[in-house]
């Protein structure tokens, strides 16, 4: 697997690894942690994405997931990657900086245009980076944590806030870094106005805070939800909106449709994810689009809302043989397809 940019840059600083316990944290993609084997008495990596989780296992680089990092092995220098969120920075500089403590070294590494030229204001509470290296349209910080967060809780950094069904006004929590963390985005509003009539099981695909199916939920107790994402920080909102609501569904961390493989539902439902990091991608709605239709039951339905740039009905009608536009605007669409048999 080819190397990211900030990880190059990395690369070319390995004498900074040499005989250091490193941990690696942040916007990870890449097997960088396994080439500093080579080099690093121990590494090991913090992620919040399952999948990214997933692929690290059995490559001899010790993986921690989840939405807090808890493990008590010694850790001599931090490689972080910059989030594509400030918010989820700070979030992961807080925690990290808390519960590694003081006489840590720091190589912080990112794209310009990712808000990484931030980290010197960002870290001062903590100690000090100053920047090393630039290249490829990215920068090297390298410092101290000399001052670690007195107190890292996970409850304190939930985003509440309304959203309205009808008559019933649920609160959403959210967690830095989880989708539309600050609000309800366009997308899901107008998907959620166009909801058909759905019952018996239902799955919320990249369920974010779990709004869409909470909504659901909300409207109709007698549904059974499942609601799965591919970020352990998305699982976790999902599970506080839900007990703040005082409802019940069946929370998973699940690339896509991999964790409930062989079952089967009455509707899918979804705003898929088509960005990771700072580039835009699209294969994993395209994965879930195509295998749909072995996810449902006789007259089962998909439901979705995408960008209406996106070229997503083809790939629709050609699993379920038509694809219905519920409505559009002139950024999104919510598209409806029904399996026959």
């Amino acid at each position: 697997m080819s190397l990211t940019a900030p990880s190059e840059i990395a690369q070319r600083h390995l004498t900074l690894f040499e005989n250091k316990h490193v941990l690696l944290a942040g916007e990870l993609e890449d097997d960088f942690a396994r080439q500093l084997l080579a080099h690093a008495k121990s590494v090991s990596v913090f992620t919040t994405h399952h999948g990214y989780a997933t692929r690290m296992a059995g490559t001899g680089v010790t993986v921690h997931a989840g939405a807090e990092y808890n493990d008590d092995q010694p850790v001599d220098l931090v490689l972080f990657y910059w989030p594509k969120s400030k918010a989820e920075a700070d979030f992961l500089l807080a925690m990290l900086t808390h519960r590694l403590g003081a006489n840590v070294d720091w190589i912080v590494v990112g794209e310009n245009r990712s808000g990484v030229k931030s980290i010197e204001k960002r870290f001062a509470p903590y100690g000090h980076v100053t920047k090393q290296d630039s290249a490829r349209r990215c920068s090297l910080y390298y410092g101290e944590c000399t001052s670690p967060a007195p107190q890292f809780e996970l409850a304190a950094w939930f985003n509440d806030y309304p959203l309205q069904i009808a008559e019933m006004t649920l609160t959403i929590r959210a967690l830095p870094g989880v989708f539309s963390q600050k609000s309800l985005d366009d997308g899901t509003a107008l998907l959620l106005k166009n909801l058909p009539a759905m019952e018996g099981d239902v799955i919320d695909v990249g369920c974010g805070a779990g709004v869409i199916g909470t909504a659901l939920l909300a409207s109709n107790t007698k549904l059974a939800l499942t609601f799965v994402d591919v970020n352990h920080l998305a699982v976790a909102s999902t599970q506080a909106t839900l007990e703040a609501n005082g409802l019940k569904g069946s929370v998973l961390v699940s690339d896509m449709l991999s964790a409930v493989s062989g079952q089967q539902f009455d509707a899918i439902i979804s705003n898929p994810p088509f960005h990771e990091g700072l580039e835009t991608h699209y294969h994993a709605t395209e994965s879930l689009l195509e295998s749909a239709p072995r996810y449902l039951r006789r007259r089962g339905q998909l439901v979705i809302v995408a960008n209406s740039f996106l070229r997503y009905p083809p790939l629709i009608e050609k699993g379920f043989g038509q694809c219905d536009t519920l409505a559009k605007t002139r950024r999104f669409a919510v598209y409806h397809a029904q399996k026959s048999r």
